[in-house]
């Protein structure tokens, strides 16, 4: 058992611990001091951000939050909610969706389906993902939902989910009003940048439709629109996008090493410029942060005293993976503060919250997090309970 705390009834014990990171993870002896990080380069874009997809840091952004018509943007929504269907079993890409003609005479960019046509959902998908199909995302929507009213409405709950307070679906492939009878809706860069990381990291086992750089159906061969594919090599997705207003946007992600920014233009004057212009953020993101990972999740991080328990002890952590993101060469700057709880008492269930986790580098507060237990610790038997209540009562008395 460990000694109890002198401090029990005094609010918070707080606990520091200095954490420099793993060695492996930080540059050279010579950059010890970190690489000095100049100005964010001027983004010639209406709108536009750049964030660590492991960390969610932003690294750039400008007029991040003014709505605009999504375009084809709109298309990662839709592309994501069947993603979710076909992880649940409910969908699968061996299921063949009819054609109906509305899809079928949907202008725009279209993957040149026949009406009345049986289509498997997986064509369908690479359809929308690689050709930007208007009417491979219709008959998708109409399929799941009915229709494509319904399927908007679908869009929008996960939208309010993933928190994009500046979005609102109206249809599935964003074209405006006149071609579909239905209004495209609007959405910000910050919020593309969100969708952009769940389209990632919640269905990793389809994301490679994005880095495909061509898709052949009914003998008619596409390129994606993504051109920067071509240009970059760390480039793996994702969507571009187009209206006379803003502009031309491109939402893009790149993995360089063990750090995977995500970007977000809108509003740009071209579609050479969108790509310009995104490799100008990515240049700058990558030669000039790194991303660490600080914390695993679920991992335990410190044992702390509980009272009253059929255990002495309780192991804290974290929920999930703790990413951070710092100039390159500065992680012997980065300390780590666990705060918690005072006088811990039991029953504790699994992922309660006991405490917190403080990064700082410097002066700068980095990141916050709550620390959750790890184990359940049941309440202890009446002779143990009242034990501990009598130890606890002394300890106040003396402290």
């Amino acid at each position: 058992m460990k000694d109890p705390q002198p401090d029990g009834f005094h609010g918070k014990m707080i606990r520091t611990f200095t954490a420099a990171l793993v060695a492996l993870s930080l540059c050279s002896t010579a950059m010890a001091q970190g690489m000095i990080v100049p100005a964010a380069p001027t983004i010639a874009a209406k709108s536009y951000i750049m964030i660590d997809a492991n960390s969610g840091e932003i690294l750039i952004e400008g007029n991040a939050d003014d709505q605009h018509p999504p375009a084809s943007l709109s298309k990662m929504m839709t592309s994501y909610v069947a993603e979710v269907e076909l992880t649940a079993g409910r969908l699968s890409l061996d299921d063949r969706v009819r054609v109906s003609e509305r899809a079928w005479r949907t202008g725009g960019s279209k993957m040149f389906v026949l009406v009345d046509s049986e289509v498997t959902v997986e064509d369908l998908m690479r359809g929308i993902v690689i050709q930007s199909g208007n009417d491979a995302s219709i008959a998708i929507a109409e399929h799941l939902a009915g229709s494509e009213e319904n399927f908007a409405e679908i869009m929008n709950q996960y939208g309010n989910q993933m928190g994009l307070t500046n979005t609102w679906f109206g249809n599935s492939t964003g074209l405006p009003e006149s071609m579909t009878g239905l209004p495209p809706g609007y959405t910000s860069a910050r919020d593309m940048a969100e969708l952009a990381r769940r389209v990632i990291q919640d269905h990793p086992q389809f994301y490679g439709w994005y880095s495909e750089r061509e898709f052949t159906y009914a003998d008619i061969t596409q390129s994606n629109r993504n051109r920067l594919l071509w240009q970059n090599p760390s480039v793996d997705g994702l969507k571009t996008g187009y209206t006379a207003d803003p502009g031309y946007s491109l939402v893009a992600s790149a993995v360089e090493d063990d750090m995977r920014l995500i970007t977000v233009v809108m509003g740009t004057a071209s579609e050479q410029a969108r790509l310009q212009e995104t490799q100008k953020m990515l240049g700058y993101g990558f030669r000039y942060f790194e991303s660490v990972l600080l914390h695993q999740g679920e991992r335990e991080l410190e044992e702390s005293r509980i009272w009253a328990g059929q255990s002495d002890t309780v192991s804290l952590g974290l929920a999930d993976d703790l990413y951070i993101t710092i100039p390159k060469g500065s992680g012997d700057t980065v300390r780590t503060a666990f705060d918690i709880n005072a006088q811990l008492e039991a029953p504790v269930a699994v992922g309660d919250v006991l405490g917190q986790i403080r990064v700082t580098r410097g002066d700068d507060l980095l990141v916050e997090r709550d620390l959750v237990a790890l184990s359940a610790v049941e309440q202890g038997s009446l002779f143990k309970r009242i034990w501990d209540r009598i130890i606890l009562f002394f300890i106040g008395l003396f402290s």
